[in-house]
């Protein structure tokens, strides 16, 4: 159905209107957010992210004759074509890829991985581009707190149901021949959790609903900014009985999943953040949730027994040795093809620097465990620089966000580089870092439409503008950087 007897008609400001379907503007973004429970009951969690990439790709082409550029992403963009130049390492690599040895495996994750790295950016244009009258702030915070949600439900799932491992639909589509490789086989036939028991007792690490605990732990700690943001901008979701109630239960699974990283990103978001809105005279403020927040930290730790959990936690640093060994094979095939890497992780050999592969033990494969060893393994040094380039260009132009949601949003970018060398940034996290990094660019652009016939086509300015260009053919009585 068309919205509206004008559809399709030139608007004031010469810009043609396409037709528009009966739906909100942001609906991809609520689909994921609301629905993520039923994608990955579905197996569509990890692969929803490029569907709705390419959805909204279209939405923006359709919509608009000129596509607002942030200043930077044309770093990103080198980066995609690096990648893509990267595949002919996929035929030079010693060992296989994380995805299965065969030829077909290697480019099918070479594949997901690069889809992933192009659909993140069009969500960024994606909100970047729509008007604030259409595509409020709130209602992308609001879809983030909801997702939050999703992440903590998933965590008490995950200590509830500690053995449930759902068979997907996409399990009975996909050929068995990939689900024969273990990535694969966990993408349709997810679990709740990951039983470990290297403190000397099996502890269920949640998971649910992502593949793995470090996912969970990524995804929370990226998400928690939107949920101080909505608390701190007095949003009405942050009113919610439900909100108020998870904010200190989710302690719970956040100490039980063991992740250190993850601690350590809550505590970086907690000084930083601390120090921010302080300098922002709303100190107050600051003491009044810090009081909140580590009195229940206290209740919950020390009137439990996660107290002992958390001290054997820091005290067996079981993967330490395995990282650090990980991560000196990570740098040596990275030398040994610097420019374009392999393709994509490679399983650990003795040449990788593990030496004699134990019986018992399948070490992870080489350009795992964190982003930066990712990029720097499958896709060359200059990948590696371009990828973080951008990121570290974003935080530095975000820095100086005026508004509440563009500081918490500003700490998202921030808190994604600090988990980088442990944790992988993909499917989602990488999605919700160019979220946040659209939201704090819009901040300072303030691309509302049609601001009057008075006014002029010139965003307001800001202390460092990241408005490059405009891609295509800018409309009638508009500049290159004038927003939609």
């Amino acid at each position: 159905m068309i919205a509206g007897p004008l559809a399709g008609a030139p608007s004031r400001t010469g810009r043609w209107h396409h037709p528009q379907l009966l739906l909100s503007y942001g609906w991809p973004i609520s689909l994921i957010c609301y629905g993520f429970p039923l994608l990955w009951v579905l197996g569509l969690a990890e692969f929803i992210w490029p569907i709705m990439g390419f959805v909204m790709l279209i939405s923006l082409t359709m919509r608009r004759r000129s596509i607002r550029v942030p200043r930077g992403l044309g770093t990103y963009a080198l980066f995609l074509m690096w990648v893509a130049i990267s595949v002919v390492g996929l035929a030079h690599g010693g060992g296989a890829s994380a995805v299965g040895g065969s030829t077909a495996d290697k480019v099918a994750g070479f594949a997901y991985r690069f889809f992933l790295y192009c659909s993140a950016p069009i969500f960024g244009l994606y909100i970047f581009n729509a008007p604030k009258r259409v595509l409020p702030d709130r209602a992308v915070v609001r879809a983030m707190v909801v997702f939050w949600l999703v992440v903590v439900g998933g965590g008490f799932l995950g200590l509830a149901l500690p053995h449930l491992q759902i068979t997907t639909l996409m399990a009975r589509l996909i050929p068995k021949h990939f689900q024969s490789n273990s990535f694969v086989a966990n993408l349709v036939h997810p679990k709740t959790a990951q039983i470990q028991s290297f403190l000397g007792f099996p502890v269920p690490r949640p998971s649910a609903p992502f593949v793995f605990t470090n996912d969970w732990g990524g995804n929370f700690a990226l998400l928690f900014p939107f949920v101080l943001a909505a608390w701190f901008g007095g949003e009405r979701i942050s009113r919610n009985l439900v909100v108020r109630l998870a904010i200190p239960l989710s302690l719970i699974p956040v100490i039980v999943s063991l992740n250190r990283t993850l601690w350590a990103s809550l505590a970086l978001i907690a000084v930083y953040g601390g120090i921010r809105l302080g300098a922002r005279r709303q100190v107050m403020t600051v003491i009044r949730a810090a009081f909140v927040l580590g009195l229940t930290g206290v209740m919950v730790v020390f009137l439990t027994p996660i107290h002992t959990l958390i001290g054997d936690r820091l005290a067996h640093g079981h993967s330490n040795q395995g990282r650090s060994l990980l991560y000196t094979s990570s740098v040596n095939l990275a030398l040994q093809q610097p420019l374009l890497g392999f393709g994509g992780p490679q399983q650990a050999t003795q040449d990788a620097g593990f030496g004699t592969k134990s019986t018992n033990y399948k070490h992870p494969d080489v350009g795992t465990q964190g982003q930066f060893w990712t990029i720097l393994v499958s896709n060359g040094m200059p990948a590696t620089a371009l990828f973080f380039g951008y990121l570290l260009f974003a935080t530095w132009q975000t820095r100086r966000s005026r508004s509440n949601i563009g500081l918490w949003c500003h700490i998202v970018v921030l808190v994604a580089i600090f988990q980088s060398p442990f944790y992988g940034l993909l499917a989602s996290q990488l999605h919700i870092v160019f979220i946040a990094i659209a939201l704090a660019y819009r901040d300072a652009c303030e691309p509302d439409p049609d601001p009057g016939p008075e006014a002029t086509a010139t965003p307001i300015a800001a202390p460092e503008r990241p408005v490059l260009l405009a891609v295509g053919a800018p409309g009638p009585r508009q500049g290159n950087a004038a927003p939609a």
